[in-house]
């Protein structure tokens, strides 16, 4: 068999790690494998009938190519948020342009079929969260033998309790929460720590959770400012150090708000978030007088290798995606359920984006995670 395999939307560590398991595992086999270059860009760029065109948009893997990739983080593919059912005029291909009248977006699947068939691949590997394994699903409906991955750090993926990237994230978020404290407490401030998470706030839960923030402000409930410099107020009087820490989602909203937005819309309808934490910051100054730091953590929590559970886990997730495909068992994605490896039909990234049990985690009038007892909860407390 020749497979193909591609990671799309944000990168995340762990990435190479299930490129090489899933290389190795097929090569051992006999099996080829293909890297399709910057996600479903390099489907919906490449040129079949251009031989340099094939080349620019993919790589062949192998043991040698593979060899050390999984020790950095990333992945040697490159990524995009490329979704070729709706593609604008300016992410159009030269050659792809003909008969286009008006500025409107066009779907260019069949094109993506097409080079599908050109390449000779076989099944196809995607590595991605909700957005990448949406167009995924639709490749799927199509006819053409797709085993899906699920990665993102928000961990928002249905189907699966856990997606690569999610640990190293809050793992380098625990990091620079306790890195902050000397700031914050040598300056007594009041700190606000943005973090990803656009409908889901797991990250900033389970980060505040874990590093002992005072307040955690995530996706799902929007929050009273007013509310929120009181309370923290209350937490610096009782810090000794006299400051006190918060986390915020970068998804979250004020009550009465929206989130908070810039730039274009990308090609899955999102635009960029991302400053929630700097207009809350501004609006906690004006409200107590007090000093602010405002950290926005971004690509920082997801820079750098992979911690140990995320090699573990795209290591495992990548050999059981190869052996679905060699035994040909195709349209599902692999995932964690209840502490074990399983696969799920693809079709579950249709129920939309995974969000944190509020009533179970999450005290809506103390901002803060409500984690007093564990018994019979998930492991990452979803």
């Amino acid at each position: 068999m020749r497979i193909g395999i591609l990671t799309g939307g944000g990168d995340v560590p762990g990435l190479n790690a299930c490129i090489k398991a899933v290389t190795l595992r097929a090569e051992e086999e006999g099996h080829e494998v293909l890297g399709i270059r910057r996600g479903w860009a390099g489907l919906l760029e490449c040129d079949p009938d251009d031989p340099e065109s094939v080349a620019a948009n993919t790589m062949e893997l192998n043991a040698g190519v593979v060899r050390t990739i999984d020790r950095t983080g990333g992945t040697i593919l490159h990524t995009s948020r490329t979704n070729p059912a709706n593609v604008r005029p300016s992410e159009e291909p030269a050659f792809l342009r003909s008969g286009r009248q008006g500025d409107e977006a066009r779907d260019h699947t069949p094109h993506v079929l097409r080079v599908i068939e050109a390449l000779k691949l076989d099944a196809l590997v995607p590595i991605g969260g909700d957005d990448t394994l949406s167009f995924a699903l639709r490749l799927h409906d199509e006819g053409v033998p797709v085993v899906a991955i699920p990665k993102t750090m928000d961990n928002d993926v249905h189907g699966t309790d856990y997606c690569i990237g999610f640990s190293t994230a809050v793992t380098r978020t625990v990091i620079f929460i306790h890195q902050l404290r000397t700031s914050a407490g040598s300056h007594e401030r009041l700190a606000v720590v943005e973090v990803f998470g656009r409908y889901s706030g797991e990250t900033s839960l389970v980060s505040a959770y874990l590093a002992g923030v005072d307040r955690a402000i995530i996706s799902e409930v929007p929050f009273d400012v007013e509310k929120l410099a009181q309370l923290l107020m209350e937490d610096k009087r009782a810090n000794p150090s006299r400051y006190a820490m918060m986390t915020i989602s970068e998804g979250a909203t004020m009550v009465g708000g929206e989130m908070v937005m810039g730039g274009t819309a990308d090609a899955y309808g999102h635009r960029k978030l991302g400053g929630i934490g700097q207009i809350t910051g501004e609006a906690l100054k004006e409200i107590t007088g007090e000093g602010i730091i405002y950290q926005q953590l971004g690509y920082l929590m997801r820079s750098g290798s992979p911690d140990s559970l995320d090699l573990m886990v795209a290591i495992n997730y990548a050999v059981m995606a190869a052996d679905l495909v060699i035994g040909r068992e195709f349209g599902r994605m692999v995932a964690l359920r209840n502490g074990n490896y399983v696969n799920v039909p693809i079709g579950v990234v249709r129920q939309g984006v995974k969000r944190v049990d509020v009533g179970a985690l999450y005290d809506v009038e103390q901002y803060r995670p409500k984690i007093r007892h564990v018994d019979g909860k998930p492991m990452f407390l979803y």
